[in-house]
């Protein structure tokens, strides 16, 4: 498929269509059991948060309130940012089916970096009717210094589970982690590890020295973790093991997240971590090669997916609440502790696996459906699993290019920008490559039970089930879905696109064939130098 119609457009779109919801409603439990709760999230302003809203008041109409912790901003208020999430394309089809849903979100100016969350006490007051708490938030990043990387993601979670004791009709506790936490092993339970620290500890230690001292302790913190994310999300779910006692609560574990399969729409993501950075940076043109071995599982999830797990997580460990918190004076052992809290492997891996290399095929074969007019050199991207191959690419596909570009910009009067931005992707690459060279060997029989719990109803609404994921219809949404929500190049400029990317692709073959004709030059005059010399 080498070019885009109106049908392909339609298609797409329908992808992102459900059966009826109040008819399918009036049948699945996971709805009835939202209705008249109030529930508070953390992380409502990223990635999987805005998704995890969008889901629950389209798919639970009948839920009394949801609390959004957010903070202020970059320059800009919590009032100004609650304001401005809802423009986002992605809550469109909310709009539409519950034209009120305003109505049923109140913010909360809180920062879960901060001690007691930077809750006033009028708040801790407002928000002890809670009945739902899903913490997703985090940061994601690889790099984040540690003592951001610590408030964020363990203390903040230690504060909420102490708040959340204080809470009296609280139904379930939703911690939301990584698959990855304990990346350190190849084989990976859903069950609890031995933390690679005391989370108590680590916070005292962060309240004793100060940044730079932190800084120069990172390496020697970490030790085998390959990075602050993965380490502190590993410790935070032994912060959740040990302060969640008397709580009803579950872990999720989803791997790598990428954009959405079909809801609310197709292909929808607001960041380029992970593989929508990569898929990103080289549909552009600017990510030629990637250290990854081709043959390895990928092991991603689309968000939409991870988001109907997690509310269906909820209702279970809601549901299983007296089972649950009666077993929590006979398994002391971390190894039993899954008793208690359910642990959730959201993987791929185990029930429909795919490789680097056909995830890369897929994106090959379709590059050229919806070309951005962003692009700034036509397509061309190699997996190498060696990694001097890949710094060798890297070199003469990416730096050689950049500093001709960036000395081009000079003399012109314009400021140098490609150099700059390589650095920033190699960097980026660094850090995911990790998890791209090795595979690990997951195991998800919690979330095949839950599903296997679900009525068909709930299935139709909260659909998680990966054995049934098109892997070639997902990356086929991906693409249009990077070019308008990333780029911000909208689809009614596709023909000025179309009309860039053959330019591209004739200046990158003329480079290609001019550069092949110079190098055999070079070796026919060297051989009849050699020629000449016997």
């Amino acid at each position: 498929m080498s070019l885009i119609s109106t049908s392909y457009i339609d298609d797409l779109l329908s992808m992102s269509e459900s059966p009826d919801n109040n008819k399918v409603n009036c049948q699945a439990e996971i709805p009835q059991f939202f209705a008249g709760s109030n529930i508070l999230i953390t992380g409502g302003s990223g990635f999987l948060g805005i998704l995890l809203i969008e889901k629950l008041l389209r798919c639970c109409p009948d839920l009394k309130k949801i609390y959004m912790i957010m903070r202020s901003k970059k320059g800009k208020s919590s009032e100004q940012r609650f304001k401005e999430q809802f423009d986002d394309p992605v809550y469109e089809r909310l709009k539409k089916e519950r034209p009120n849903f305003i109505d049923k979100i109140q913010l909360v100016e809180a920062d879960c970096s901060e001690l007691n969350l930077g809750l006033s006490l009028q708040d801790q007051e407002h928000l002890l009717d809670t009945n739902i708490i899903f913490h997703v938030a985090a940061t994601v990043r690889f790099n984040e210094p540690i003592r951001n990387a610590v408030n964020i993601n363990i203390r903040s979670t230690k504060q909420l589970l102490l708040f959340a004791k204080e809470m009296p009709n609280l139904k379930a506790f939703v911690y939301v982690s990584t698959a990855f936490s304990h990346c350190v092993n190849k084989r990976i339970e859903e069950k609890f590890y031995s933390s690679p620290m005391e989370p108590d500890k680590l916070l005292t230690l962060l309240d004793i020295l100060d940044d730079k001292q932190l800084d120069n302790l990172t390496p020697f913190l970490i030790n085998q973790w390959p990075n602050v994310y993965t380490f502190t999300k590993a410790i935070a779910e032994e912060t959740v093991r040990q302060y969640s006692i008397g709580i009803p609560t579950c872990i999720v574990r989803p791997s790598i997240v990428m954009t959405t399969a079909t809801e609310p729409v197709p292909g929808w993501t607001n960041n380029i971590y992970g593989v929508s950075g990569v898929v990103f940076s080289a549909g552009l043109g600017l990510l030629r090669s990637l250290h990854c071995n081709s043959e390895c599982v990928a092991e991603i999830v689309p968000a939409d997916y991870v988001v109907s797990h997690i509310i269906a997580a909820c209702w279970d460990t809601a549901k299983r609440k007296d089972t649950l918190l009666s077993i929590e004076n006979t398994t002391p052992k971390i190894e039993e502790e899954t008793e208690r809290v359910p642990m959730y492997n959201y993987v791929s891996s185990c029930q429909n696996p795919i490789t680097w290399k056909i995830f890369m095929n897929y994106l090959q074969k379709n590059k050229n459906i919806v070309p951005s007019v962003y692009c700034v050199w036509y397509y061309m991207f190699f997996l190498n699993k060696h990694l001097f191959v890949h710094r060798l690419a890297q070199i003469f596909l990416h730096m050689f290019p950049a500093l001709i570009v960036d000395v081009v910009l000079f003399l012109i009067g314009r400021k140098p920008m490609l150099i700059k931005a390589y650095k920033k992707i190699h960097k980026f690459e660094t850090v995911i490559s990790y998890f791209t060279i090795q595979e690990w060997q997951f195991y998800n029989d919690a979330v095949v039970k839950l599903w296997n719990r679900m009525s068909l109803s709930d299935r139709q609404i909260f659909t998680f089930n990966l054995s049934d994921l098109d892997w070639e219809s997902c990356t086929l949404a991906m693409i249009p879905g990077l070019r308008v929500y990333l780029a911000k190049d909208p689809l009614s400029t596709i023909e000025q696109g179309k009309a860039k990317y053959r330019k591209l692709k004739i200046a990158h073959y003329t480079l290609l064939t001019s550069l092949t004709i110079l190098l055999l030059w070079n070796i026919i005059k060297f051989v009849l130098y050699i020629i000449s010399l016997w």
